[in-house]
C-alpha cells in the first residue's frame, strides 16, 4: 500500500526523535507522538531528546522552534537504571515494564539491567515491589545508532506476543515479559512472604534514608 504525504511525514518525524519509549509525552510510544504531532499536537513535549530533538520537529513540520514544556520534564544528560543485586528478589515485574527488553532474569532470580540497551525511560521503577531499581549516569552520550536499535528491540518487543500464539489462537505466556502467576500458584504464600519481607526492608531504608538526609 502506497504511503501518504501524511504517513511519510510520520515516518519522517518518528525517526526524528530519540526512541527512548518514555511516554513522558503522554504517548505509549514515540511512534503515537510522532503520529500527533502530525495532527497538530505540540512539538516540545520530549524530554529526553531536549532542544536539538525539538528543533528538528519543528523543522519537519515547518513550526516554530519553541522551548521545551517543562510539564513533561527536564532535559539532561542519559542516565540508566540500575538494579540493587542484594535486594532483588526476582519478581519479574521490572522485565515485563521495560520496552525495550533491557533487563534480564529469571523468576526468584537476581535480575540485571543490561546498560548498553538502557534508555533511562524509568518505566521499570514504579512496579518494583522493593524499592531496589536506581537511577545512575550513563557515562555517554544517547546516539543515533541507539536511536535505531532501541526502536527495533521495541518493535520486535511488541510482535512477541503475537508471534508467541499457538495454531489455535491461543496466546502463549513468556516468561521474559510476564511477572510471576499469582493465582493457582503452588509457591504463591514463598512469594508473598518474600516481597512482605523485602518491601519491609525497603520501607526501612527509605526511613533511613529520610533521616540521614534531614540530619544533614
Amino acid at each position: 500500500m502506497e504511503q501518504t504525504a501524511t504517513d511519510r511525514l510520520a515516518d519522517r518525524l518518528d525517526a526524528a526523535l530519540p526512541q527512548m519509549q518514555c511516554r513522558r509525552c503522554g504517548y505509549d510510544s514515540c511512534r503515537p507522538y510522532a503520529e500527533a504531532i502530525v495532527r497538530g499536537d505540540a512539538v516540545n513535549k520530549c524530554p529526553p531528546g531536549g532542544t536539538r530533538t525539538v528543533a528538528a520537529l519543528a523543522m519537519l513540520t515547518g513550526r516554530p522552534a519553541v522551548a521545551l514544556a517543562p510539564a513533561h520534564g527536564l532535559h539532561g544528560p542519559l542516565a540508566v537504571a540500575r538494579v540493587d543485586e542484594a535486594w532483588c528478589i526476582g519478581c519479574t515485574l521490572c522485565i515485563a515494564a521495560c520496552p525495550v527488553d533491557a533487563i534480564v532474569g529469571l523468576p526468584r532470580r537476581m535480575h540485571t539491567v543490561l546498560s548498553a540497551l538502557c534508555t533511562g525511560c524509568e518505566l521499570c521503577i514504579p512496579p518494583c515491589p522493593v524499592d531496589c531499581i536506581g537511577i545512575v549516569p550513563a557515562g555517554r552520550a544517547w546516539s543515533a545508532e541507539d536511536a535505531r536499535l532501541a526502536r527495533e528491540r521495541f518493535e520486535a518487543r511488541g510482535r512477541r506476543p503475537a508471534a508467541a500464539a499457538g495454531d489455535a489462537g491461543t496466546p502463549k505466556a513468556d516468561s521474559a515479559l510476564l511477572p510471576m502467576p499469582v493465582d493457582n500458584d503452588p509457591e504463591r504464600a514463598f512469594r508473598q512472604a518474600a516481597v512482605t519481607a523485602a518491601q519491609s526492608r525497603a520501607r526501612a531504608r527509605r526511613a533511613a534514608r529520610t533521616v540521614k538526609t534531614a540530619l544533614c
